[in-house]
This record gives C-alpha cells, sequence and structure tokens, in this order.
C-alpha cells in the first residue's frame, strides 16, 4: 500500500519521457496521441490492479488459535504461504527498483541515444508484465491463505465446544464421585453392626458395593433369607427409600460346587436367581422404593472373587451382592449430544 503512489509516480514520470522521445524524433500528432491514449490506459491498468492488490491484502484476517495435527499442519502451512509472500514481496521491491533504474536508463539515453529507445521501452513493457504477474500471484496466494484461516478458525470453534462439553462432563464426574463417597459413608454407617460379619462395603468405578456372604443370609443350599440377614436388609432398605437418586441391582453368586436341585430350581445359576430375587423382595417389603430403580440378576459360579480350589475360597464367592449407582441421567445427555 505504501508503494502505491511510488508507483503512479513512476508511471507519471515515464509518460513525460515517453512524451519526450516522441517529440525529439519528431513522430506524427496521431501517433503521438495513439501513445499517449496507451499510456493512460496502461497506467489506469496498473492502478487497478495495485487498488486491487491493497484491497486484497487489507482483507486477509488474522491467524486463530490451532487445532492437534491438522491445527499444527495448517499453521505449517500458513508460515510456509507468509514466507511465500514475504518472498513475493521482496521480490516486487527488487523489480519496482530495477524498473526505476531502467526509467533513469531511458532518460539517459533519450538525451543522446535515441536509436535505443525501442530496445529499452521493449524491456520496459516486459518489466512491467512480470511485475503484473508477482502480483497476481500474491493476490492468488492472499486468497489460499484466508481459506486456510477460515478453516482453522472452524476448527477452533469445534475444538471450544468439545472442550466445553469435556468440562461439563467432568464436573458431572466429579459430582458422582462426591455422591458415591456420601453414600458409602451413608451405607457403612446404617450397616455398622454387620461390617466384619460376613458384610463388606466397597468404593469402586463410580458404584458402592454392598457384599453379603451366604452365612449372613442363607442356609446350604437355601434361597429363604435367615433372620440376621433380614435384620440387615431392612437397615440397607431405609438408606435406599431415603435416596431416590440411587439405582440399585442385587446379583447372586455361588462357588462352582454343582448345585443338585429339582424343581425349577437346578442348578447354581437356578439358586443364584433365586437368591437374588429373595433379597430384592425382602428390600422390596421393607421400604416404599419404587421398582423401576431395583432388579436382580443371577450370576451363578462365573464371577468368582475368589480361588475356588479351597473351602475358603469358595465361601468368599458364595455371596450376593447389592450395587448401588447414581443416576447418571445429566451425564447421557451429555454423550448424546456428542
Amino acid at each position: 500500500m505504501k508503494n502505491m503512489p511510488f508507483m503512479r509516480t513512476l508511471l507519471v514520470k515515464f509518460l513525460l519521457i515517453a512524451t519526450a522521445a516522441l517529440l525529439f524524433a519528431c513522430v506524427p500528432t496521431k501517433q503521438f496521441n495513439d501513445l499517449e491514449s496507451k499510456c493512460i490506459e496502461e497506467q489506469a491498468a496498473l492502478k487497478k490492479k495495485m487498488d486491487k492488490l491493497e484491497t486484497t491484502l487489507n482483507e486477509q484476517m488474522a491467524e486463530g488459535k490451532k487445532r492437534t495435527a491438522e491445527r499444527n499442519r495448517l499453521i505449517n502451512d500458513t508460515t510456509r504461504m507468509g514466507e511465500e509472500i514475504s518472498s513475493l514481496k521482496q521480490a516486487l521491491r527488487k523489480q519496482r527498483n530495477n524498473y526505476e533504474a531502467m526509467m533513469e536508463e531511458q532518460r539517459k539515453l533519450l538525451a543522446g541515444k535515441n536509436a535505443e529507445t525501442s530496445d529499452i521501452l521493449t524491456e520496459v513493457q516486459t518489466l512491467r508484465e512480470n511485475l503484473i504477474q508477482r502480483e497476481d500471484t500474491l493476490s492468488a496466494l492472499a486468497h489460499q491463505l484466508r481459506e486456510k484461516e477460515q478453516h482453522l478458525n472452524a476448527i477452533q470453534q469445534q475444538l471450544t465446544e468439545k472442550e466445553a462439553r469435556l468440562g461439563e462432563l467432568q464436573t458431572i464426574l466429579d459430582q458422582q464421585e462426591t455422591t458415591v463417597t456420601a453414600l458409602r459413608k451413608i451405607v457403612s454407617d446404617a450397616l455398622l453392626g454387620f461390617e466384619g460379619k460376613g458384610l463388606s462395603i466397597e468404593q469402586k468405578n463410580g458404584k458402592v458395593y454392598v457384599s453379603m456372604e451366604e452365612n449372613l443370609l442363607f442356609k446350604s443350599g437355601s434361597w429363604n433369607v435367615a433372620d440376621k440377614g433380614v435384620s440387615a436388609l431392612k437397615k440397607l432398605a431405609k438408606v435406599l427409600e431415603e435416596n431416590p437418586d440411587i439405582n440399585v441391582m442385587i446379583e447372586g453368586h455361588t462357588d462352582n460346587v454343582p448345585y443338585r436341585g429339582s424343581g425349577q430350581v437346578k442348578d447354581n445359576w437356578d439358586l443364584s436367581v433365586m437368591r437374588a430375587t429373595s433379597v430384592l423382595k425382602i428390600i422390596l417389603q421393607n421400604s416404599h422404593l419404587e421398582e423401576q430403580r431395583i432388579a436382580a440378576a443371577g450370576r451363578g459360579e462365573f464371577y468368582p472373587i475368589a480361588d475356588n480350589n479351597t473351602p475358603e475360597g469358595r465361601a468368599t464367592n458364595r455371596r450376593t451382592e447389592v450395587i448401588l449407582t447414581p443416576k447418571l441421567n445429566e451425564l447421557f445427555k451429555i454423550i448424546e449430544m456428542n
């Protein structure tokens, strides 16, 4: 933009010199007028090109933030193109300097070497055409740079939105962890007299696991809950009733010793289902828990937590687990949005 007045000055000088050359050569009036018109047209065309370049350069956007691997690649492209533009600008300045030197040489030649004027004018024309070509190249590169920046801005916007959603997810997960920790304390306080006596409470994977051994709940091979087990389940039912945002899954587990039953209960899987269902019914009978919040499942001998090759390990595996999970409705909504 700073070179625009300079170019206009050069063009004016060129027209004056061309006019002088025509006068010295005693060119007819018609040829003089034609040459003058041509110079004016070329001056206007060059001015239009320079104005277009000035407008184009003013429209370039500021470089935005970059995104991951693709963002880095786009930044590299932008840097490379900036270097090319800088190089072209330097070449453009060099061409302009050459153009000015050529004009000076032309003035000298017109003073005493009119015979060489035609060749000089041809060379000046070639130089002007090269200058215009470089300006066109610079304009094309500027257009590509704008497209890159627009793409980069779109990626940055997407990245910002995803980061915001991740922040929401993290907040919900933190709230869930706090809820689970508080729930574990409530359950532990309610079942204080039973912990270490066939009942254990564990917090893992965002859930609270209340694990009750067989000797607390059932006689061997039975699915009828013993009195001491009923007492523990009543206390647990009270906690679940007071915490409506908790879902409940009851899982029955056995060891790997085959169960030989009759009727509908024929194997360990059937036995584990019946035991889980018995626990579920006692919890429902002793609370106002919504049925939609609670479910029962039998796992048979397929999820051991101890070695079934020892009596102690088999006793540990014969258990019923009440798994408490905070509702994650808000978390699921955010995941669906993504």
